[in-house]
Formats: C-alpha cells, structure tokens, sequence
C-alpha cells in the first residue's frame, strides 16, 4: 500500500489550522487517515509546527511520500536531513558519529535562526504598536483641544479698549476748544490799543488845525 504524507485541515474558514497525518494516497484529503504525527498551525507569526520527529522519520525511511507542504514542514524540522545522513552512514560514506555531530550542529543553528526571528518578530510588533498609541494620543488630545476652543466663551475686549480710548481723549479735545478762546482773550487789549492809536494820532492835527485858523 502506498503511503503518503500529507495535511488534514481542521479550524474555522479563516483560522484553519492542520493535522499532519499519514494516509493512503487514495484515501481524501480530509478523510480516513493511518496514523497522526503532528499538527501545523500558520496562523501563528512565525508559524506553529508540533512533529513526532521519530514516527515522521520512520515513515520517510519506509517509503511514504509527502505532498509538496508536508516536505517542506519535514525539511524545516530537520527530518529530511537526519535520514539522508543516515544513510550516508548505511553506505559507509561518513561515521555514525559525525552524522550526529552535522545533525546537532545544524540544529542548533536552526534554532538559534528561529529565536532570532522570533525576537524580531516580537520587538516590531512592540514598536508598531508603541507608534498606534502614540498616534492615537495624538488625535485624542487634537479631537479634545477643538472640542475646548468650541465650548469656550468669547470674550469681546474690543468695545471696552475702544471706549477707554475715547474718555481718555475727551479731555484733550475739550483743551483743543479751550484753546481759541484763550487765544482770543489775549488778543482782546491788543486790538483795543489798536483802536485806540488813531485817536493819538488825530490830536495833533486837530491843534494844526486850530493854529491855522489863529
């Protein structure tokens, strides 16, 4: 019987969620499975992977054959790696102990490229959401400063700066008009003396006149 292995889904219509199963290749893809040996969650950043390393291992030694997703979930948690090393030591081609130190060490790599991308991962979502908070802030305190200037009364000082300016001003004006008439009272003896030369001026010709007719 020919074996393959492949995903199951299972979850909701946009939260699906899948069970790594191995099942005979004319069997549906949702239908009758052999055996389950983990489950693979993509909704999670980055991706969940839960795998049987041992029983996924046995069945790619035995001849199941995955699908294209499945192969690369085998790739990604070193299971592929494992049984072409075993192999090598099968042939001869390298000792059972350096296959286990390139697994190790490749494993260890693996690992420490998975926490680094999940550090990444966890410090970009803290600054984005750090950066929507901020931004949020922002427009509240925006939204709350043109709620105040609406509700805030308006204080009309214009009227009360313009009438101080003219009782200030009154009494200048009231010196302005003043002014002539103070003029005019010391302009008064003057035009009194003026009048008043003539007369002077006419006595001597009056006793002129009076010698000429002695």
């Amino acid at each position: 019987m020919a074996t393959k292995i492949r995903l199951q889904r299972h979850g909701k219509k946009r939260a699906a969620f899948y069970h790594i199963v191995i099942a005979d290749e004319r069997a549906k893809r949702d239908g009758r499975f052999i055996e389950k040996i983990g489950t693979y969650n993509p909704n999670t950043d980055p991706a969940t992977i839960d795998l049987d390393f041992d029983r996924a291992l046995h069945w790619v030694k035995v001849g199941a054959q995955p699908t294209d997703t499945a192969r690369a979930i085998l790739s990604y948690k070193g299971v592929l790696l494992k049984n072409h090393l075993d192999k090598g030591v099968q042939k001869g081609a390298i000792s059972d102990a350096d296959a286990s130190k390139k697994f190790e060490a490749w494993m260890k790599d693996k690992d420490a490229k998975i926490e680094g991308k999940a550090d990444s991962i966890a410090k970009a979502k803290e600054t984005e959401k750090a950066e929507r908070l901020k931004a949020e802030a922002e427009q509240n305190a925006a939204k709350a400063a043109a709620i105040a200037a609406k509700e805030a009364p308006a204080v009309e000082e214009a009227p009360a700066a313009e009438e101080g300016e003219a009782t200030e001003e009154a009494p200048v004006a009231e010196a302005t008009e003043e002014a002539p008439a103070a003029e005019a009272t010391e302009e008064a003896p003057a035009a009194e003396a003026t009048e008043e030369a003539p007369a002077a001026e006419e006595a001597p010709a009056e006793e002129e006149a009076a010698k000429e007719e002695e």
